[in-house]
């Protein structure tokens, strides 16, 4: 659940004239896309615009694989973000989405009969920033679901350090799992110095699981009982990391409930994100499956070590 963006991406510098290409995005339908191809029944919960840029967007999550029941069409204007390269040719993102019609999600949207009945129910911190009835569905949605997934997803221009802070205190308790970033969120909303802190910090909130992702290096994943470190895997071709840590939620997610160990599932999950940052977009390229195992499998006998 959460709002899906119309992205506008260009490989230079933004300037009237320079060549552009239209593609549809955002955390939700990322994780939703990556969930979809590692195998699960997925349906996404968002608000589109009902008129024909709401209908081509749902068109294309159709050909992602993903279910367009639970979509809501209304009066508004979409979400759109400009991402672009500087000179420096890093990539730098620049939104226009305040008041946007995805924003308009609501607690009155969260059906609880459907939202306890799925496998599980992913969110994030972006779709708690993004208005207080965005925000007010969430912890609708993680009350109701036996198997809730919050990633933080800390964006400053959309929030405040202290109101994402709040919000991953208020969801944690209810979390099955949640996936903080090392060093970044782990040091700005829970004051923690490594990955291992994070994850005690989070159980002793009230998380079940804990899977801190550290960026090239690999995953801390924990529980009260006991952690384990899994090696990332590394990327064959790196074109655009839009979208990686949105793979490796819904890839996971939706091994674990196909049945996956978590270990297993978050293994996979790193093999789908360091296949993703080959596409343009966040949507770019949603490898299958079968492409996930298969550079999973590649890199066995690499790096799960556990301790208690």
């Amino acid at each position: 659940m959460g709002e899906i963006l119309l992205e506008v991406a260009t490989d230079v510098p933004v300037g009237h004239g320079v060549p552009a290409q239209l593609g549809i995005s955002g955390d939700a339908l990322n994780v939703a896309a990556s969930a979809a191809a590692a195998g699960a029944r997925v349906g996404l919960l968002a608000v589109l615009s009902d008129d024909e840029l709401g209908q081509a967007i749902a068109a294309r999550i159709v050909e992602l694989g993903i279910s367009t029941e639970l979509l809501k069409f209304r009066p508004g204007q979409q979400g759109m973000y400009l991402v672009h390269c500087d000179p420096d040719g890093q990539r730098e993102f620049s939104y226009a989405r305040r008041g946007s019609v995805g924003s308009t999600l609501s607690p009155d949207d969260v059906d609880p009969a459907v939202f306890s009945a799925a496998g599980a129910v992913v969110a994030g911190g972006i779709a708690c920033a993004i208005s207080s009835t965005a925000r007010a569905a969430v912890l609708k949605a993680a009350g109701v679901s036996p198997r809730f997934v919050f990633d933080p997803n800390y964006r400053p221009r959309l929030t405040s350090l202290e109101d994402a802070t709040a919000v991953l205190a208020e969801l944690a308790p209810r979390a099955f799992l949640v996936t903080p970033s090392f060093p970044g969120e782990t040091s700005a909303l829970l004051g923690c110095s490594s990955a291992e802190d994070a994850v005690e910090k989070l159980c002793r909130l009230g998380a079940v699981n804990v899977a801190v992702t550290c960026g090239a290096d690999g995953i801390q994943l924990g529980s009260v009982a006991d952690s384990l470190w899994v090696d990332a895997i590394p990327a064959p071709v790196v074109v655009d990391q839009t979208g990686a840590g949105d793979a490796f939620v819904g890839t996971m997610t939706a091994r674990i409930v196909l049945g996956d160990t978590l270990p297993t599932a978050v293994r996979y999950g790193a093999a789908a994100a360091s296949l993703v940052v080959g596409g343009k977009g966040g949507t770019g390229f949603v490898p299958t499956f079968e492409q996930t195992r298969a550079h999973a499998a590649s890199r066995t006998g690499e790096g799960l070590t556990s301790h208690a």
